[in-house]
């Protein structure tokens, strides 16, 4: 019996309606939703750096809500305990009898918004990204699936606020992206009070409609490791990452994983924005957000005012 056939254009097209949709809710802040999306498609997690009340849990929320995914937040704290995410065996009376049962935890959902994960201990930043890696949760020698499609998106503070503990280099790599959300423009932001204090709103979130299942996700995820990248193109990807490893300005450069994931997000890009074919345009678009939280800078860098998206534009005009 052979496979259904797949409607890629009708699967792009709807890709662009979720986009419309999340717009109902959320004003400006495109690139990052470009972002959020590029990364689910791409079967990833991203990590996110914004100052509170931006509005990065209406993003998140609405785009599951558009998705027809599951949806759970972690607010972390330096009391959150491993158990509190990933679940724990609890008593529970049937028959008059006692059993244990495993009671799962908020990481069992397709979306999961770990808030603030810097102030989380290091034991539950652990206990966070190992399920993220493994896409499963033991306890107490049985192992539990995670659902699919598996989204974390964890949002940190900038490191120079108080209460904090900064995720170490090696664990931001798991991340595929890394993200910044900046503050609003005038009109944008005059958008949004007027979106949500106007009359008739009630201060309530306005409804979007459900666009894509979640099937039709993972069908997606498959279809963008598919989507052909000429070698020239590959090979000056990763030749770019090569450069953040040689660079005099930066003190330790990216791992082979940052060169996976630039080349599997701009396929995801490519595919978001209709097209069947990556460019260097999408190589450079993804550049920042799968490089900026894996490189370190030396001293000279700091000592001349560069930012690391500074040294990552001036590595992508020279390869």
């Amino acid at each position: 019996m052979s496979e259904p056939t797949v409607d890629i254009d009708q699967l792009q097209q709807r890709l662009a309606r979720v986009r419309e949709e999340v717009g109902k809710r959320i004003i400006g802040q495109r690139e990052v939703l470009e972002g959020l999306l590029v990364c689910i498609l791409a079967d990833g997690n991203a990590l996110l750096e914004s100052n509170p009340g931006l509005g990065k849990t209406t993003m998140v929320r609405t785009v599951a809500d558009v998705t027809d995914l599951d949806f759970s937040r972690v607010q972390n704290t330096p009391d959150l305990m491993p158990s509190d995410i990933t679940g724990t065996e609890i008593i529970r009376e049937a028959g008059g009898e006692r059993e244990f049962v495993f009671e799962r935890g908020p990481i069992f959902a397709n979306v999961v918004l770990a808030d603030e994960i810097n102030r989380a201990t290091p034991k539950t930043q652990a206990a966070l990204l190992e399920a993220m890696q493994e896409k499963q949760v033991t306890a107490a020698g049985e192992t539990y699936d995670l659902p699919r499609p598996f989204f974390v998106l964890a949002t940190q503070n900038p490191i120079d606020q108080e209460g904090t503990y900064p995720l170490p280099e090696a664990q931001t790599d798991r991340f595929l992206i890394k993200l910044v959300l900046d503050y609003p423009s005038y009109e944008e932001e005059r958008d949004i009070v007027n979106l949500y204090t106007g009359s008739g709103s009630g201060g309530a979130a306005p409804a979007v409609d459900k666009v894509l299942t979640r099937e039709e996700i993972k069908q997606i995820q498959s279809l963008v490791r598919e989507v052909p990248i000429a070698d020239d193109v590959r090979d000056r990807a990763i030749r770019l990452v090569r450069a953040t490893r040689e660079a005099e300005t930066v003190d330790f450069g990216a791992s082979p994983r940052a060169s996976m994931g630039l080349v599997l997000t701009a396929k995801a890009r490519a595919f978001l924005r209709g097209r069947n074919h990556v460019s260097w345009e999408d190589v450079e678009a993804m550049a920042a957000p799968v490089l900026r939280h894996r490189i370190l800078l030396d001293f000279r860098a700091e000592r001349e005012g560069l930012s690391t998206d500074d040294v990552i534009a001036d590595l992508v005009d020279e390869v």
